[in-house]
């Protein structure tokens, strides 16, 4: 497992984010505070404080870098 941290600060952002991460059979975990939500689904990242950065759990280990090179649009650079 990876966490990396993530910005979805527009609905564009969220359906492409979704639309990219919905190609592996991973799972995928946004974490905000307290709530944990599949990062697959459009409305439960709906329910999250968008306006700052979010963790994203990535739950695989064969194609991370592939995944890693998917989501780099949404990364934040630390």
């Amino acid at each position: 497992m990876k966490t990396v941290k993530i910005s979805l600060n527009s609905i564009d952002k969220v359906k492409s984010f979704v639309n990219a991460i919905s190609q592996f059979d991973y799972d995928f975990d946004l974490i905000s505070g307290r709530y944990v939500i599949d990062a697959k689904s459009i409305m439960g990242i709906f329910s999250l404080d968008l306006s700052k950065s979010i963790d994203l759990a990535i739950h695989a280990e064969e194609e991370l870098d592939k995944i890693l090179e998917v989501i780099h649009p949404y990364l934040v650079e630390s």
